[in-house]
């Protein structure tokens, strides 16, 4: 539903919007155009003051600014000499650091070499345990050729693990070296950038062709740093390098003696491992030939036993005749008649004859099975002593032909011919 505005409230404001604009009297005219008098007048006394005030400016800024260029100029030329300073300081060290870093590579090889080197005879060792798990009974003892076997792989896995360090400290090293190479190189390609640019400064003067405005640079770049950051920055890069080098000769002689010396820690230990080798062989040799003795003897009393049981068994097999007679007589003078069937003398000693027949059978039979017992016992005993000497057979065949002969394979020791070696490793093998 819609509402409607009373009609005369809508008459009066149709009223005011048709009324004339307000007029001003003749006294407000006047003073208007007064005040647009003074205030001309006012105008051009500051532009005369503007004027002069002006010329003696630009007198003064010429002046101030022939001064000022002439300051920039030797300034310019100091700043070139300094930049020139540092930059011949940086490209001695730099060369410095490129003939020691070149120096570190070789000697990185010689690391990689001899660690390469630890691989045959670690493989060598281990193999060595390997086989020797493969002896059986109670050969399977952690004897002294397996206590130094053990320490054998230690000392190798210590070397390497040592080199591995070292390696890594080098590699770390040449590292830091081309961090301070690249700084170097990279502050020197800056510096000549700058000796370039202010050269190019040094040489503008107010008639040169290329001068323009750049309002970008009238300004401090927020990337800037201050004199003495520049100089701190310079120093630190040829400080970087010089201890770097330091670091690096230090790194050096490190080298040559770790390589020196785990060589001759490994060749002792390779002799201490092969002493007990071959003792180790002696005892188990001569265990071996102990136990062919007692074997011997014992296959020769196996051979008596056995003719015992004959004996014992040929003596059962005699008493039946007499056991077959005596029932034989018994079963007849049962067939006695009457009265005569009577317990005599003869009955009685009959039936006593039964009975040490049938006592003595059991004697004997109790002494075959003893003797069938001590028979089974030297045959079980025979088992026992050829099935020790095959795990002596056994346990010679693992350190002598297969262990032995493995390390025939490592670089002689004791003052044989080493060949060439690495820093101190021979660059094949080393035990």
């Amino acid at each position: 539903m819609m509402v409607y505005a009373p009609l005369g409230l809508w008459k009066t404001d149709m009223a005011k919007l048709l009324q004339p604009p307000p007029k001003f009297l003749p006294s407000e005219w006047h003073i208007a155009n007064k005040n647009q008098y003074h205030r001309a007048e006012a105008q051009r006394s500051r532009s005369e003051r503007l004027v002069a005030e002006s010329q003696r400016l630009v007198d003064e800024i010429e002046k101030t600014t022939r001064k000022s260029q002439s300051d920039v100029e030797k300034k310019l030329e100091q700043r070139l000499e300094e930049v020139r300073f540092w930059k011949k300081e940086q490209d001695d060290k730099l060369e410095q650091l490129v003939y020691v870093t070149e120096d570190l590579l070789t000697y990185q090889a010689r690391l990689v070499n001899a660690l390469e080197s630890m691989k045959e005879p670690l493989h060598i060792t281990q193999m060595c345990l390997e086989y020797r798990e493969k002896r059986v009974g109670i050969d399977l003892v952690h004897d002294e050729v397996e206590q130094e076997l053990v320490k054998e792989v230690e000392i190798i896995r210590g070397v390497m693990a040592l080199l591995t360090r070292t390696l890594e400290e080098m590699s770390e090293q040449i590292r830091l070296n081309r961090s301070a190479k690249y700084n170097l190189e990279k502050d020197l390609k800056d510096k000549f950038v700058a000796l370039t640019i202010d050269d190019i400064c040094f040489s503008l003067n107010n008639n040169s062709p290329n001068i323009h405005y750049s309002e970008k640079a009238v300004r401090v770049e927020p990337n800037s740093v201050s004199l003495e950051d520049w100089l701190d920055f310079s120093n630190s890069n040829v400080e970087k390098a010089d201890r770097q080098r330091n670091n690096s000769l230090a790194l050096k002689a490190l080298v040559d003696r770790i390589l020196s010396q785990t060589a001759n820690d490994l060749r002792r230990q390779c002799d201490v491992v092969d002493t007990v080798f071959r003792n180790g062989l002696k005892e188990t040799k001569a265990a071996r030939d102990q136990l062919a003795t007692h074997l011997a003897k014992v296959m020769e009393e196996i051979a008596c036993q056995e003719k015992n049981i004959t004996v014992l068994e040929k003596a059962i097999l005699d008493q039946e005749g007499p056991a077959k007679v005596v029932h034989t007589r018994l079963e007849t003078r049962t067939h006695r008649p009457n009265v005569e069937l009577c317990r005599d003398v003869v009955q009685y000693r009959l039936l006593k004859e039964v009975g040490e027949i049938a006592h003595n059978v059991a004697r004997l039979k109790e002494a075959l099975a003893w003797a069938q017992m001590e028979l089974k016992g030297l045959n079980r005993r025979q088992l026992i002593l050829q099935e020790e000497i095959q795990v002596k057979e056994n346990t010679i065949y693992i350190d002598e032909v297969l262990c032995m002969h493995m390390r025939k394979s490592i670089p002689l020791r004791d003052g044989g011919d080493q060949g060439e070696w690495a820093g101190g490793l021979c660059p094949d093998a080393v035990c």
